[in-house]
């Protein structure tokens, strides 16, 4: 008998709190919260956070004066070890199919196939070996479609029954219909919540309400994206497994400042590091870029002051030359106020095209590129770290105030030699 291929949808529970936990058991069990940047709001919740009525994006000053009554543990984003944490579940699950598409930081898609037994013992299989080697948990959901793979994987993450593992064709058909009767369509995977209002209007409550529509009056209604849901919920696959994700239209760059910059020379440095790091970004993906838009803001919440200049650039060629780059963005200097306290600053990139592409005429060329600057800035700051070397005013040796507020970040574990896990014999 012929088996249809299937899809594996596996997805890191609570990613950052997990990935903290993997590093720091005694942060088992307790309420953990990982803030955003600047140490601002909850962005990633611990089930002990979540029972505590915290909800997603709570502002930190509002969780810390109540913190120590709760036992809460704050911590500040480690981008670095959540990206080789994920990393490392990434390179294990390809073990388990030649067919992998990395969706997000946390979550992944793998084409599988076997019966409803050996699928069951495949997605166990994965969730062991993750914990065991990598250290933080997953679920898994299984099924004909993507659609229902991330449901399966919903279904596994919230009913203790399927033991983190479940297959929609191991599921009994009226407990499917069962659970698909009492779940609001706003828990399909890309039905946001204005969607959902729409949906409501024309008496599709449920998800079992939108399986059973008709996918052509559903793309007649809303979209052809919407059709494509329903036929996935119907068991026809419609969404492909994409092996990597290309053709991106822009880059960007943007961050609010810890201290809030009030000078000119002040943002001609942050400027510098954004257009050097642009440089560094187009330069790993292989793209130039024939635009540059730089722009800074005061808060929104400062009523006292408001300025929000932008400069729109088109580069003499398409470039990921760290110096045209940051001479292009530094032509918003001119519009800043000095005084004024401008709380974040940004550049974004678009117009890409591959590096390549387009050779230009021997007078318009760059000697900066000819001489492969990006690539030896690049080269420095990945053996000697970000703040080793820079181009002018992005050569900085000591800590900058405006840099990204972490006062209670952990330890980069698996990245720096001065951090790696003690452990103490007894």
């Amino acid at each position: 008998m012929r088996r249809m291929p299937q899809i594996a949808h596996v997805d890191v529970n609570c990613f950052y709190a997990s990935a903290e936990r993997a590093f720091d058991p005694s942060l088992e069990g307790r309420p953990v919260v990982v803030l955003s940047n600047n140490d601002g709001c909850a962005v990633t919740r611990s089930p002990e956070a979540k029972a505590l009525g915290i909800p997603m994006g709570e502002p930190w000053f509002k969780l810390k004066p109540r913190a120590k009554e709760w036992g809460l543990v704050a911590l500040s984003s480690n981008y670095e070890l959540y990206g080789d944490i994920s990393a490392r579940v990434m390179e294990l699950l390809g073990r388990y199919s030649a067919w992998l598409e990395v969706y997000s930081i946390d979550e992944a898609f793998l084409g599988v196939k076997g019966s409803p037994a050996e699928l069951v013992a495949l997605g166990r299989a994965m969730k062991t070996a993750v914990r065991r080697h990598v250290g933080v948990p997953v679920c898994v959901g299984i099924a004909p479609t993507k659609t229902l793979a991330k449901l399966c994987n919903k279904w596994a993450k919230h009913n203790p029954a399927f033991g983190g593992v479940c297959h929609w064709d191991s599921v009994p058909a009226p407990v499917r219909e069962a659970l698909l009767g009492r779940l609001s369509v706003e828990e399909i995977w890309g039905v946001a919540s204005r969607l959902t209002k729409r949906l409501n209007a024309i008496g599709i409550h449920t998800i079992a309400d939108l399986t059973a529509a008709n996918p052509v009056a559903i793309r007649d209604k809303f979209s052809v994206v919407m059709m494509r849901t329903v036929l996935e919920l119907q068991g026809t696959p419609c969404i492909p497994m994409e092996e990597e994700r290309i053709g991106r239209d822009q880059l960007i760059f943007s961050r609010s400042f810890a201290t809030p910059v009030t000078t000119a020379a002040g943002l001609r440095q942050v400027l510098s590091v954004y257009g050097q790091q642009a440089s560094a970004r187009l330069g790993k993906h292989g793209l130039q870029a024939k635009v540059l838009t730089v722009f800074a803001g005061t808060s929104h919440y400062n009523q006292h002051q408001a300025s929000y200049p932008s400069v729109c650039v088109a580069l003499p060629m398409p470039t990921a030359d760290p110096v045209l780059l940051t001479r292009a963005a530094h032509a918003l200097l001119p519009t800043i106020q000095e005084g004024l306290k401008y709380a974040r600053a940004g550049i974004m990139v678009t117009d890409l095209r591959p590096t390549g592409n387009q050779s230009p005429l021997e007078p318009f060329e760059n000697p900066h590129e000819e001489r492969h600057i990006g690539t030896l800035l690049e080269d420095v700051t990945r053996r000697y770290g970000r703040g080793a070397i820079g181009l002018g005013h992005a050569g900085i040796k000591t800590g900058l105030d405006w840099t990204m507020k972490r006062d209670m970040l952990s330890p980069r574990y698996t990245t720096h030699w001065d951090e790696l896990p003690l452990v103490k014999a007894a």
